[in-house]
């Protein structure tokens, strides 16, 4: 597919944050933040951190009159990589969940890309009447048929085999060619980029949370706990009331031609939930075009009264073994 694409702006690399630190369950949690007001928090994915919202935040924060915060889950970034944990999605969920509580964060809007979808959009239905709205970029809410990954499939089979230590761990493969290889404007891409992304990842010991992600998505049932923790989403997603944005891009890669499927279905389940054309596209879109972004969540906010005033709250599984 060929892909047209204008050059714009390239974002910035740099990432000009004073670091900030808080301890969650024993573990030491990094994040930044801008602004004042009512909290915008942004949450990543694999295999980046804070620093991939670092031309978005600012501007929300100053445009929509917030405090915009990232944080860095843990393994990412410059919070704990500690070796002897299990990482799963309960464990992220509570060091989420624990930093919201920790920081006393209320009247939340959440912005979620990737793992950040399924994490912040379970704190939002255990919690609707913390929440505010919910952005949505380049992430999933709900289990996978292994199709579903069109031509990423042979890799994360790959991922998810013992391969995927030689692969993540040893030769970081997904820092040095899945990120930059997810992004349609390549030339945003610069060795100073590079180097903000690698640097959280300096040792083969350090790539650990990275290798664990792509075990952890629920593909076809497995593994069991990502799809007990995506069903509990999909259940308690009817009663959400609080707005929420998608941000589409073109072709995408987690809803694309073969995807849009599970885009419908979660409209059903979500019906106030506003799809907005992104354009040309992959799937780390922040790196793409950080303003266009940025400026469709703001409008957004202005747009639901209930963000703006900041006001109050008002597949078959079961069949595999």
């Amino acid at each position: 597919m060929d892909i047209t694409v204008d050059k714009g702006t390239r974002p910035s690399a740099a990432f000009p944050f004073e670091s900030r630190f808080v301890s969650i369950g024993g573990y030491r949690i990094h994040y930044v933040e801008e602004g004042e007001g009512d909290p915008v928090l942004f949450i990543h994915g694999n295999p980046t951190s804070s620093y991939v919202w670092r031309n978005i935040l600012p501007q929300v924060a100053r445009e929509a009159k917030r405090r915009g915060i990232a944080l860095d889950l843990l393994g990412f970034g410059k919070s704990d990589k500690p070796d002897d944990v299990r990482y799963t999605v309960q464990l992220h969920y509570d060091i989420l969940e624990g930093f919201i509580e920790k920081l006393d964060l209320k009247k939340i809007v959440l912005v979620l890309h990737d793992w950040g979808g399924p994490l912040g959009t379970s704190y939002a239905v255990r919690h609707p009447e913390n929440v505010r709205g919910i952005v949505l970029m380049e992430t999933f809410l709900w289990n996978m048929l292994w199709d579903d990954l069109g031509k990423y499939k042979p890799i994360f089979k790959l991922f998810r085999s013992p391969a995927g230590y030689l692969m993540i761990q040893v030769m970081n493969l997904f820092v040095n060619k899945v990120l930059p290889g997810s992004v349609v404007r390549g030339n945003n891409m610069t060795k100073e980029t590079m180097r903000h992304y690698r640097e959280p990842f300096p040792t083969i010991r350090s790539r650990r949370a990275i290798r664990v992600f792509p075990q952890l998505l629920p593909i076809e049932c497995r593994p069991a706990e990502s799809y007990e923790f995506i069903e509990e989403i999909e259940q308690r997603l009817p009663t959400a009331k609080f707005p929420a944005l998608w941000i589409k891009a073109s072709p995408g890669t987690v809803i694309s031609e073969i995807t849009k499927y599970h885009l419908i279905m979660l409209k059903a389940r979500l019906p106030q939930l506003e799809v907005k054309e992104f354009g040309p596209g992959m799937h780390y879109l922040q790196e793409d075009d950080p303003e266009k972004i940025a400026q469709f969540i703001v409008e957004w906010m202005r747009l639901n009264n209930k963000i703006g005033r900041g006001d109050g709250p008002s597949l078959d599984c079961r069949k595999v073994a």
